[in-house]
């Protein structure tokens, strides 16, 4: 039999690269995690996705239901981090300054993070950091009928504070001008105010350069600690 002739075929461009191992929903919602973190909500396509896994839509949809499922895992999965940290046995003060401050640095790392949970503020994952947040004020001492007000107000000032500090670090990361100018020139609009009329806002400007938003935070929390113990 003769042989096909091969002129003036065009080349058949090559495959793209297939994952070697099983695909799993970890591996899957790792790789969301690092889209996000690179490029913030707008980056995690599934397109990219498939790209990112050399693989197909149909073996990620095996696993996830959507965008939205997959958004969702992905913020699950930082926020059970931050559970795994929380030393179960430790100073229940100290759990507490511990527990706030993971999921503070969590939504630092992970801006996206701050954005889904005010789409879905009581995911079971965030249940878990609520009822955990409601165990150390109980062991503090906090008497029942303050504790859901405690709680709430423990949760609602820890997802407020990092989600602001998440928005305006995005904010800055889009422009020219890095943190430290931004504040001093917020400051030197401060001082130039009626001193008279702002008094406060005048002591403030100096701090406002120089302060640090963790250290703030965290003052914040102490603010709250100091304030439960009247409630003993």
């Amino acid at each position: 039999m003769a042989k096909r002739s091969t002129q003036g075929t065009a080349p058949r461009a090559p495959r793209s690269p297939r994952r070697a191992e099983a695909l799993s929903r970890e591996a899957i919602v790792q790789a969301a995690t690092d889209l996000l973190d690179e490029g913030g909500e707008t980056a995690l396509t599934m397109r990219a996705l498939t790209a990112r896994l050399h693989t197909g839509y149909g073996a990620i949809y095996h696993h996830v239901a959507d965008r939205n499922d997959l958004l969702a895992a992905a913020t699950d999965d930082v926020i059970a981090h931050v559970l795994a940290g929380v030393v179960v046995d430790a100073d229940p003060p100290e759990a507490l300054r511990r527990l706030a401050l993971g999921l503070f640095d969590a939504i630092d790392a992970h801006p996206w993070v701050g954005t889904e949970l005010s789409r879905q503020p009581w995911r079971p994952v965030l249940l878990e950091f609520y009822e955990n947040i409601g165990r150390l004020l109980n062991a503090l001492g906090v008497p029942a009928r303050a504790r859901f007000d405690a709680a709430g107000t423990l949760v609602n000032y820890i997802l407020g504070v990092a989600a602001q500090n998440a928005a305006n670090t995005r904010y800055l990361a889009g422009g020219d001008t890095d943190r430290d100018a931004f504040l001093t020139a917020v400051a030197a609009q401060w001082t130039r105010l009626d001193a008279g009329r702002y008094p406060f806002v005048h002591e403030a400007a100096t701090r406002l350069r120089e302060h640090d938003d963790r250290e703030q935070f965290l003052a914040g929390v102490d603010i709250f600690l100091a304030g439960i113990a009247t409630l003993r």
